[in-house]
Parts: structure tokens; C-alpha cells; sequence
């Protein structure tokens, strides 16, 4: 990583002045650890102020196309009768060409790889993000086999977190999502972990452990108050397995396409019969 290197050339160079000025040796070492911190920072900051601005750009561009889709969404509403399988084909091309757009503009991020150390893996995150979204799993498996040590997507965010525990249940690796689970539900706090719960609870229930599915909303119920969680347990405690459901975790939940949302009812409009014949 350049700055690293930049800051121990800066931090010899000023170790040599010292000596050659006979500094003390104590004066010496502060000047090199001065000079090297300042550099670092230095360095850091102005790295992070032109990827700010490329990541506002991006996140414009992705506001501008949400606001174009709430749009046609508010319009289809306002006319009742409209097509809804042909509008949600509509929203569906337009979100898939929003995603393809943001995969393109991580590009533009690489050159500022180099210089941090976690840029590699914030890009990695939002690839993985992206891929994910538009479906396209063996890519998204691709990143996801270089995560390790300082490597591969970040897994702070639950959602990432969330599309990763998917993909090891996809995968048949169970042990795999128990391990990212475990991670990462300890750091979260409120409802922060409601997404997580849900899905190791599902997974349980999907792999025919509905003890252990318990145990996970026991907890959940308890660090989130949610009403799913309270649910899904009594039906569990009560052999009801197939009653149990996700559902109410809404959009976030079927983001991660393992299973489908309910289809929308078709808006009718219901014509006066008085009227149909013309009196």
C-alpha cells in the first residue's frame, strides 16, 4: 500500500536528518513517529475526500433512479386497472439497469485501491451487493471465496452479512452460516440484528432443527421486541412449523430471493351496470 510506504520514507528521511543533526536519540524517534503519523493521516485524508466525492456520484445516481421508479409506481397507482404483472416487469428492467449502472461505477473506485487498505474491501462489499441483487450467484460466490484476514467484503452491514449467511444455505454449508451469524449478531444491538434472527431462525426450520430455530427467536424476542419473532416461536412451541414466516420483515427479507413476496391483487374497476347500458 503506497501510503504506508510514503510514510516510512518520510519517517526514515526525517530519522536521518535527526541523526545527521545530532539530535537526541529521543527527539529522533518522535520526529520519525511524528512524520510518519502526519504523512499516514495526510495521505488518508485526501484519499478519502476524492472518494467521497465518487461515492456521492454513484449514490445520486442511484437516488435519481429510485425517485424515476417511485414515480411510475405513485402513477400506476393514481390509475386504477392498469397492468400490474407488465408494471412490475417495468420496475424490474429499470432496477436491474440501476444495479448494472452502480456494478460499472465501482470501476472508478480501483484506482484509490492502492492507497488504502480497506478500499479493496469496501469495493469488494459493493460488488458482492450489486451481484447479489441482480441474481448473479456465481459471481457473488467468487467474492465471497476471498473473504479471510483484511480480505474480501466487509461484514459489518447485516444486509451483506444476511446475503452471505444466504449464500452458505444455498450452498448446503450450514456451519458456514452459523459461523457468520455468530460474528456478526454479538455487534448488534437493537433491532439492528432483525434481519439476521430471521434468517438463521429460517435456516433452522429449512434444515429441520426447529429447536434450535427456537433458541435464536428466544433471543431475538428478547434483544428486539419484534412481533415476528414472537410468533414464529409460539408456532414452533406448538409444532405449527408450517405457519412460521418471515413475511413481516417485508422487502429486506425477500431481498434475499429465498423466497418469493406475495403476489400483488390485480386493481379492478368495477363499472355500474346501469351505466354499461347507457341510461
Amino acid at each position: 500500500m503506497l501510503t504506508l510506504l510514503i510514510s516510512a520514507l518520510v519517517a526514515i528521511a526525517l530519522a536521518g536528518a535527526s541523526m545527521t543533526s545530532q539530535f537526541s536519540t529521543g527527539a529522533t524517534v518522535f520526529y520519525s513517529i511524528a512524520g510518519f503519523a502526519g504523512t499516514f493521516f495526510l495521505i488518508g485524508f485526501l484519499t478519502r475526500k476524492k472518494m467521497s466525492k465518487v461515492q456521492g456520484e454513484l449514490q445520486d445516481s442511484m437516488e435519481a433512479a429510485q425517485g424515476r421508479m417511485q414515480r411510475k409506481i405513485q402513477k400506476f397507482q393514481n390509475k386504477p386497472g392498469g397492468n400490474v404483472k407488465q408494471m412490475q416487469r417495468l420496475l424490474e428492467i429499470d432496477q436491474k439497469a440501476m444495479l448494472q449502472e452502480g456494478l460499472k461505477f465501482t470501476k472508478r473506485l480501483e484506482p484509490f485501491r492502492k492507497w488504502s487498505l480497506f478500499t479493496g474491501r469496501q469495493i469488494a462489499t459493493m460488488r458482492l451487493q450489486f451481484h447479489y441483487q441482480l441474481k448473479e450467484f456465481d459471481q457473488a460466490d467468487k467474492i465471497l471465496a476471498t473473504c479471510g484476514f483484511l480480505r474480501g467484503p466487509m461484514m459489518m452491514d447485516p444486509m451483506t452479512a444476511a446475503m452471505r449467511m444466504a449464500r452458505c444455505y444455498q450452498n448446503d454449508d450450514l456451519a458456514g452460516a452459523e459461523q457468520v451469524y455468530k460474528r456478526r449478531i454479538r455487534w448488534s444491538r437493537g433491532d439492528g440484528g432483525t434481519l439476521l434472527y430471521g434468517l438463521m431462525s429460517w435456516i433452522y426450520v429449512q434444515v429441520g432443527q426447529p429447536n434450535e430455530a427456537r433458541r435464536v427467536l428466544l433471543k431475538a424476542k428478547e434483544a428486539t421486541g419484534d412481533d415476528t419473532f414472537s410468533r414464529n416461536w409460539e408456532h414452533l412451541s406448538n409444532h405449527r412449523v408450517k405457519k412460521f414466516s418471515n413475511a413481516a420483515l417485508g422487502d429486506q427479507w425477500y431481498s434475499l430471493y429465498l423466497e418469493n413476496p406475495p403476489a400483488p391483487k390485480q386493481q379492478r374497476v368495477r363499472g355500474n351496470a346501469r351505466n354499461m347500458r347507457g341510461f
